[in-house]
């Protein structure tokens, strides 16, 4: 037998016996383990949710090359609980300050202050009207300017018979009527006046031939002068005070060119007049006439008032053109 046999037979055996030796104790006595998972076994009370809680624990921060120990600290799941829903709570506090307060709540799209936005759109509409109100006024002045006014060629008959639209009575003084015979006698129009004549209207003359001193007007109101004509300072009438609701009258017989409202002069009546005359009343508090309406000199066409940005106090700005200037209505018309 080689050597090489017998060492094999004697590793087998050995191995064997050993074998023999370690498993023979299990074989005559089974051990048996308890089920961890079994409260009865482990013979300990089911805690509640709330108790489990409060259990603490310690957590260790340690350096990992030298394992030194660098903190610890005993929480509980109670307590990591507590500190993230704290965190959560207060973040979201933050983020609805500073969306209800502060004008970040403009950048989130859909999201705005209905309030400042309904008022920007009252804003561009009031722009709007006065953009417009101020275009349709730089349109009949320019046309007044321009002598580009729409008239009537002739007044019908019963616009001479009617009785004038007026608030009040206004009595006639001896020196008016005098003047206004002297009037219809140099101008040929007594006959009109009377209802002898079939035309209406006198021919329109020619604007040249007439000079406003062969005019004769009717002052707007009885009231005090309080300013002048300065055409520098862009004052193109005088301004004339008068107690409150007093009538504004006709200066001469004319067509109502324009009765409309301006941002400015408020209330605002234009008359076109013979010999290329206009005359214009403004700051009005309401209009008696309206546009295309025939007046009688001496007829109440408006009340005075205090409408438009351009004034400070109840008064009526009054303006006399001929030939597209204007003209110092003191110097053909008797105010007192």
């Amino acid at each position: 037998m080689s050597l090489k046999s017998l060492l094999r037979d004697t590793g087998l055996a050995m191995w064997r016996g050993l074998k023999e030796t370690v498993t023979r104790p299990f074989k005559k006595k089974q051990v048996a383990f308890p089920n961890l998972m079994d409260p009865a076994a482990t013979n300990k009370p089911q805690r509640s949710l709330r108790e489990r809680l409060k259990d603490t624990y310690r957590m260790t921060i340690m350096n990992p090359e030298t394992f030194e120990e660098v903190g610890s600290y005993n929480l509980s799941l109670m307590s990591v609980y507590t500190l993230f829903s704290s965190f959560f709570v207060g973040v979201t506090l933050i983020v609805i300050a500073l969306l209800a307060f502060t004008p970040l709540k403009s950048y989130l799209p859909g999201y705005g202050d209905a309030a400042e936005y309904y008022e920007l759109l009252d804003k561009i509409d009031d722009l709007e009207g006065q953009v417009e109100s101020n275009q349709t006024y730089m349109d009949y002045f320019k046309k007044m300017l321009t002598e580009d006014v729409e008239t009537k060629k002739e007044i019908p008959k019963e616009a001479v018979n009617q009785i004038p639209d007026s608030l009040m009575d206004i009595p006639t003084i001896e020196e008016e009527r005098q003047l206004r015979e002297q009037y219809e006698r140099n101008n040929g129009v007594a006959s009109i006046i009377n209802g002898t004549d079939n035309n209406p209207r006198p021919a329109p003359v020619n604007m040249k031939d007439v000079a406003l001193e062969q005019l004769y007007f009717t002052p707007p109101i009885d009231g005090q002068i309080i300013r002048g004509l300065k055409p520098r300072e862009s004052h193109l009438g005088i301004d004339l005070v008068a107690p409150k609701n007093t009538p504004i009258k006709a200066a001469m017989d004319g067509y109502v060119v324009s009765a409309d409202y301006t941002v400015e002069t408020g209330f605002t009546m234009v008359i076109q007049h013979q010999h290329g005359v206009l005359t214009s009343y403004k700051h009005c508090s309401s209009l008696l006439k309206k546009q295309g309406s025939f007046v009688r000199a001496g007829e109440a066409i408006a009340i005075i008032g205090n409408t438009g940005t351009l004034t400070s106090g109840p008064h009526l700005h009054f303006e006399l053109w001929q030939n597209g200037k204007c003209v110092d209505p003191t110097e053909y018309i008797a105010f007192k």
